[in-house]
């Protein structure tokens, strides 16, 4: 992993700017495909994705990678896991080989294709297919398991919590009046996030998808499939549950062990990693903030996120992250 991995920096102001559709077009025709001329935007901030209608053939999907986010080899560390997952027959969408590769260079940027597969929602209230997905990330966790990543980041506390924060302090995002309150309260944050790694002990960090909620899974009548590894890393295996959990004490704890009864049939959970669930919380806040400020003259963002960077919002995740720091004290107690 290179410092360069690590560090959040400004963005360039419009990476995709010459990004246009005949651009977008002749990238996909330059690795041998003929394109209808059909091009359709689908949802995506970081990267760009689009269906590209091809002559005589099903629609594709083409992701245009975000310039200077990663490295080719971390692009590519990612897309030797998809196809690994898919070699132990577990449903991921994975890159399609095109003339022996699976990352292409057009001009400045570069782009994977990937086949077009539809499906619906995951019900995350359904305890069936929390279930299921529970054996399905069991069985990704067995895979990633198998061997470490090289190239792509390693979460924790400094790459997740005291970077981004810095990144927020060093470039003024935070009004004038609330810095103080939200530096002092970060800071404690991250102090106590740390204090649970500690306590927690020994951890095993593996390759998993890193940003494991339901947006990122595609459900039809064979189940599960995940899409989007872009934000694969070294994590422990926990950071793919937590996020599938929602509502309140009694309904997450239900929703847990169902997803921990699939889990386990795959893949040992160290269950000292459930006390680490209102900290990876408190890190996915902070860097998701950072996040969001790191693109904000990405001129895709403004429009998408007018909430962001408002004294309402640095307010509302002021006082969320108060009340972090007595879940962390909570789940302290419990490790002392």
């Amino acid at each position: 992993m290179t410092k360069k991995d690590l560090i959040i920096t400004a963005d360039q102001n419009t990476p995709f700017v010459n990004l246009n559709p005949s651009l977008i077009l002749d990238a996909v025709e330059s690795v041998g495909l003929r394109c209808t001329g059909s091009l359709f935007s689908l949802n995506s901030y970081e990267n760009r994705v689009y269906q590209i209608g091809i002559e005589e053939s099903d629609p594709i999907i083409a992701k245009f990678y975000r310039p200077h986010r990663w490295a080719d080899a971390s692009i590519l560390e990612e897309h030797q896991f998809s196809a690994e997952l898919v070699q132990y027959e577990i449903p991921v969408i994975a890159p399609l080989m095109i003339a022996d590769q699976t990352l292409h260079h057009y001009q400045d940027y570069r782009f994977a294709l990937f086949k077009r597969l539809g499906g619906r929602p995951l019900e995350l209230d359904n305890l069936d297919q929390l279930e299921w997905m529970g054996r399905f990330i069991g069985r990704l966790h067995a895979v990633g398991a198998i061997t470490p990543f090289k190239h792509r980041t390693r979460l924790d506390a400094q790459t997740h919590g005291y970077i981004p924060y810095q990144f927020l302090m060093n470039h003024h995002f935070i009004p004038d009046y609330l810095q103080a309150n939200y530096s002092n309260v970060v800071e404690s944050v991250l102090e106590k996030v740390v204090e649970c790694f500690k306590l927690v002990g020994p951890i095993d960090y593996i390759r998993v998808h890193g940003d494991c909620h339901a947006g990122n899974v595609l459900w039809n009548e064979t189940g599960p499939r995940i899409v989007d590894l872009d934000d694969s890393l070294m994590a422990p295996a926990i950071q793919d549950i937590w996020m599938l959990l929602s509502g309140n004490t009694q309904q997450v704890k239900q929703e847990l062990d169902r997803i921990l009864d699939g889990y386990c049939e795959f893949h040992d959970l160290n269950f000292r990693e459930l006390h680490l669930v209102e900290a990876f919380r408190s890190l996915r806040m902070v860097q998701y903030s950072a996040w969001l400020a790191n693109r904000w003259n990405d001129p895709a963002f403004p429009p998408s996120f007018p909430w962001f960077n408002t004294p309402r919002y640095w307010q509302t995740q002021l006082q969320d992250l108060s009340e972090q720091l007595d879940l962390l004290d909570g789940a302290i107690e419990k490790l002392s």
